[in-house]
């Protein structure tokens, strides 16, 4: 007979995942709608649950997922931070065994259909140019944390992206360069030092307005990128210097490469005439990958 061995939890949760709900609002003729997928997980104060076969103190993933829609009823979503705060609370204040609460969300991109320039009052279409995501961690008795985030935000520009004068040892082969196709897809992630006195709406607006401006440039001009790394860094910084609620931002980009194409060695065939126009061969796999976790200094000043 096997002898079990002394163990410890080192944590536990459990919740449901992806609750898709959506939200219209018809105070008057111009709806507004709110399309989520919702994440909840709770962790108790025991585990009786799992080591003495008691549900006694189980909230049902089912009446965690009710919750959200009721919720969602009587409280409708302002945005998805302050809904995921909603959630956080109440499953705090409801039930006094839930020690902490863990709820994330995903939106999706709707806009509102343009027709001859004019924003139609209740037609709506897909637009996914990224996905707007928020995380809400809470412990009993303390503040909740609040996490904002951006996913799938792919942007590519066709100059001003350079990437040289790194290590050259016997590994190199990569030359170096002035001018590349510079293509990414942005996942950033930010932690707000406070949930109350300003709109989570414009921070998340700005932040995105931010890193598509450090990485475009003026319209006319465009700006040079010395590397990945530095627009990287130079965007986290930005983002923290305009948002004084922002402490902390996490960046990841990838590269999507798009390399150079050899036609030289087509040598019977006729190019002369088409130098403005270039072919590039794109190249997914493997990809480089720069990430980096930026915060405010403990000395500065807000």
């Amino acid at each position: 007979m096997e002898t079990p061995v002394e163990t410890q939890f080192v944590a536990s949760d459990y919740g449901k995942n992806w609750v898709k709900i959506l939200v219209v609002k018809r105070d008057t003729e111009k709806h507004y709608i709110k399309e989520l997928e919702v994440c909840t997980a709770l962790t108790l104060n025991n585990h009786r649950d799992y080591i003495f076969e008691d549900n006694s103190d189980i909230i049902a993933t089912d009446s965690q997922k009710n919750t959200v829609h009721v919720l969602a009823k009587q409280h409708g979503v302002k945005n998805i931070e302050k809904f995921a705060l909603i959630l956080s609370n109440h499953f705090l204040r409801k039930y006094p065994h839930v020690v902490a609460t863990k709820i994330n969300i995903e939106e999706y991109p709707w806009k509102r259909v343009d027709i001859n320039g004019e924003k139609h009052v209740h037609a709506f279409q897909f637009v996914r140019d990224c996905l707007r995501v928020c995380e809400v961690t809470q412990k009993r008795g303390g503040e909740p944390l609040v996490r904002a985030g951006i996913r799938d935000l792919r942007v590519l520009k066709t100059t001003q992206s350079a990437f040289k004068d790194f290590v050259t040892d016997e590994f190199r082969t990569l030359p170096n360069t002035d001018d590349r196709i510079m293509s990414t897809i942005v996942t950033a992630d930010w932690w707000y030092n406070t949930s109350e006195g300003f709109c989570f709406d414009k921070a998340w607006e700005a932040v995105k307005a931010t890193i598509l401006e450090k990485f475009a440039g003026p319209p006319d001009t465009g700006v040079y990128s010395a590397s990945v790394q530095n627009t990287l860094y130079i965007s986290a910084r930005s983002a923290i210097t305009r948002i004084p609620q922002i402490d902390k931002v996490e960046i990841t980009l990838p590269n999507k490469h798009y390399f150079d194409i050899d036609f030289s060695r087509f040598p019977k065939l006729e190019f002369s005439g088409c130098n403005n126009t270039q072919v590039y061969m794109a190249v997914d796999k493997p990809s480089g990958n720069i990430h980096a976790v930026v915060q405010r200094s403990k000395t500065s000043k807000l």
